[in-house]
């Protein structure tokens, strides 16, 4: 099975870049983030008629997030069971298909808003947090893939792209990381890449790209019986390379 996951910047700006992306890597489900759309805007017919199954939880401008599935599936939660807002942003989609409950994220920056945006990013963590203990408690084989905006060390961010303020590396953030693995979840690239230096998304500024200067925030946990048969992780870096491209590139996990 082939589970990938990619924060496109944009569907409607780059649906043709998914679109021959899928055709090269046919996945079983694609996990998108940051869709920029709401659900009657996302360009559903494209990829129904490549033999996909399109399940969007959209919102106006911002945010968003997609799966597109090969598979039979049942939708299970469209907002984390255990976040309390009183708007609730677009930031998760959970379906439960050929027995893994998958779980796409789009955790907040927590950069924005001053103390009270990153209070937000903390508060999605401990509902993230408690709903892996309630399906792990069960028993449930889970993934939970997206974009954390979590660099988990200091190996996973180039020097001097961030400060060390930044809500992508305060304790508190990487915390919340760590409680998902205490809890049992594997970091999938690090169970197979222990030690590389990895990155999963360039800034568009300042020749990040050109210079190597990335960020690891694009992970995929998986649960005690999916990471024993955890076969491969691949960071798709081509895709950074095209033209008009998502900041971000394809994560893919084999299982």
């Amino acid at each position: 099975m082939k589970l990938a996951s990619w924060n496109i910047n944009s569907i409607r700006q780059r649906h043709t870049h998914v679109q021959q992306w899928l055709t090269k890597e046919q996945p079983d489900w694609l996990f998108l983030q940051e869709i920029k759309c709401q659900n009657e805007q996302f360009p559903k017919e494209i990829f129904e008629e490549m033999g996909y199954q399109v399940i969007v939880n959209g919102q106006k401008a911002y945010n968003g997030v997609a799966i597109l599935s090969r598979h039979p599936y049942q939708l299970n939660h469209t907002v984390l069971p255990d976040l309390d807002e009183e708007e609730p942003q677009a930031r998760y989609l959970e379906i439960e298909s050929q027995g893994v409950t998958l779980c796409n994220l789009y955790l907040p920056n927590g950069n924005s808003g001053g103390e009270e945006g990153f209070q937000r990013k903390l508060h999605f963590i401990d509902a993230l947090v408690k709903r892996a203990d309630t399906l792990l408690k069960n028993k449930q084989d889970c993934i939970f893939a997206g974009d954390f905006n979590i660099c988990p060390t200091d190996q996973d961010y180039a020097p001097q792209t961030l400060s060390s303020d930044d809500a992508l590396l305060r304790p508190e953030s990487r915390n919340g990381f760590y409680r998902l693995l205490w809890l049992g979840m594997t970091d999938a690239l690090r169970a197979l890449y222990p030690t590389e230096t990895l990155y999963t998304f360039w800034d568009y500024t300042r020749g990040a790209w050109q210079r190597n200067a990335g960020l690891r925030i694009d992970h995929a946990l998986l649960s005690p019986r999916v990471a024993e048969h955890l076969t491969s992780f691949v960071i798709d870096k081509g895709e950074r390379d095209k033209e008009q491209p998502s900041d971000h590139v394809p994560v893919i996990i084999e299982f």
